[in-house]
C-alpha cells in the first residue's frame, strides 16, 4: 500500500520517524516563509541571485536571506553555482509558484502551517468542549483553499471529469441553471462557465473572504454576467431554484449540519437534475497502519475540519474522514436514494458522488 507506515512497534523506530518528522515540519516551514516574503518569486522571475541581490529584490534582510537560502540549498530545493548565486529549478518553480499547474502544491503546505499556528486554540477546544471556526484560522487559510482547489476546479473538471459523470455534459451544454454549494473562491463555478458558455451559475458560502475572491475570479475571467455568488447558508434553504444541475465540492464534510444542506439541495434540484458531490477519498473501513492520503485526511480533520465543525452547537461533526456510508446515510435522511461513488480516476484525494433522485 502507497505510503503505508512501518509497524516495527520499538523506540528506536518511532524516535528515527520523530526526527525526520521534525526535519520536514521544519522544512515545510522555510517554504512558507520563501512565499510569504516573495523570495521564491523573486528567483523564479529574476534568475539566479546571491543573497544580497536577492535580500535587494524582495526588501529583506540580507542576513536572514543567506541563512535562508543556504537552508533552501542544503534541502534541495535551490542549487547553487560557484560565484555564490542560487538558483530555483524550473520544476521547483512549478510546484512553488504556478498557479495553473496540477503540481502546484505550495498551497498545501500554507494551509498546514497556517493550521499549526492555531494549535494552542485547538487544544484548549479538545479540552475544554466546542472548537475554533474557520474564521479564527484567518484570511491565510481561506486563501490557500482557494489556491490548493484552483487547478483541479479550474481546469480538470470541466475538462476531464464532467465528460464521465453520466448525463452532466449534455445537461450543461444545453444551458443549465447550476447550483455550486460551498462555492469557496468560485473555481468550480469559473472552470465550469468557461467551458460552457450557455449556463448560468449562483455560488452559495458563508466565507465572506472566499465569497469576495470568487467575484473578483469571475469578473477576471470574464464570466461574471452569468456567475453570481451568494452569502447564503445553504443549511438554511436557498433562493433561485429549481436547478438543473447542483453540486457540492470539497465541502460537506466541514458543513455542521450536513443533511439539512442535502435536504435544501433536494428541494431546489428540479424533477431530472443532476447532483453531485465531492469530497474526501476516505477510506470504507479504518486500515492502520494507513497510505499518504488516509494520513493527510486525518490530518487535516485534526487539525482544521473536525475543530470548525465541533465550534457549531449541535454539529454532525463529520471531519474530514467521510467514508461512503457516511455520505450514503446523510443522503438518504435528506430524502436522496443515496450516494453512488463514480469511476472517476485521477481526482487526488477526492471522490465524485452522483446523488439519485
Amino acid at each position: 500500500m502507497k505510503g503505508a507506515l512501518m509497524t516495527e512497534h520499538t523506540a528506536s523506530a518511532l524516535s528515527e520517524r520523530l526526527f525526520g518528522q521534525s526535519v520536514i515540519t521544519m522544512e515545510a516551514a522555510s517554504v512558507w516563509l520563501g512565499q510569504r516574503l516573495g523570495w521564491y518569486s523573486a528567483l523564479s522571475e529574476d534568475g539566479p541571485a546571491t543573497s544580497d541581490q536577492l535580500a535587494m529584490r524582495t526588501g529583506t534582510q540580507p542576513r536572514a536571506v543567506r541563512e535562508w537560502l543556504e537552508q533552501q540549498a542544503a534541502a534541495g530545493i535551490v542549487t547553487t553555482h560557484q560565484d555564490g548565486r542560487f538558483e530555483l529549478p524550473a520544476g521547483h518553480a512549478e510546484a512553488l509558484l504556478d498557479r495553473d499547474s496540477p503540481n502546484w502544491t505550495e498551497p498545501l503546505v500554507r494551509q498546514i502551517v497556517t493550521a499549526i499556528l492555531r494549535l494552542p486554540a485547538i487544544a484548549d477546544a479538545y479540552r475544554s468542549g466546542g472548537g475554533v471556526p474557520w474564521q479564527a484560522y484567518g484570511a491565510d487559510m481561506s486563501s490557500a483553499q482557494g489556491d490548493i482547489n484552483r487547478p483541479l476546479l479550474l481546469h480538470v473538471l470541466a475538462r476531464d471529469w464532467v465528460p464521465r459523470i453520466p448525463e452532466l455534459a449534455d445537461r450543461l451544454a444545453q444551458g443549465a441553471r447550476v447550483a455550486d454549494i460551498g462555492c469557496g473562491h468560485g473555481w468550480s463555478a469559473v472552470g465550469l462557465a468557461r467551458a460552457y458558455s450557455e449556463i448560468e451559475i449562483d455560488g452559495f458560502d458563508v466565507d465572506d473572504v472566499a465569497l469576495a475572491a470568487a467575484r473578483e475570479h469571475a469578473t477576471d475571467a470574464g464570466v461574471a454576467d452569468r456567475v453570481r455568488f451568494h452569502h447564503a447558508d445553504a443549511a438554511t434553504g436557498l433562493s433561485g431554484g429549481p436547478y438543473d444541475v447542483l453540486m457540492a465540492v470539497e465541502c460537506l464534510h466541514d458543513m455542521p449540519r450536513p443533511v439539512d444542506v442535502l435536504s435544501t439541495m433536494r428541494r431546489a434540484a428540479a424533477p431530472d437534475a443532476v447532483v453531485i458531490v465531492i469530497d474526501e477519498a476516505a477510506d470504507p473501513v479504518l486500515a492502520a497502519p494507513a497510505d499518504d492520503i488516509q494520513r493527510l485526511l486525518y490530518g487535516f480533520s485534526l487539525l482544521i475540519c473536525l475543530p470548525d465543525t465541533l465550534s457549531h452547537p449541535g454539529s454532525a461533526a463529520t471531519g474530514a474522514v467521510i467514508r461512503p456510508d457516511t455520505l450514503a446515510a446523510y443522503a438518504i435522511a435528506a430524502g436522496f436514494a443515496g450516494a453512488e461513488p463514480l469511476d472517476v480516476s485521477d481526482t487526488g484525494f477526492w471522490r465524485i458522488y452522483r446523488l439519485g433522485l
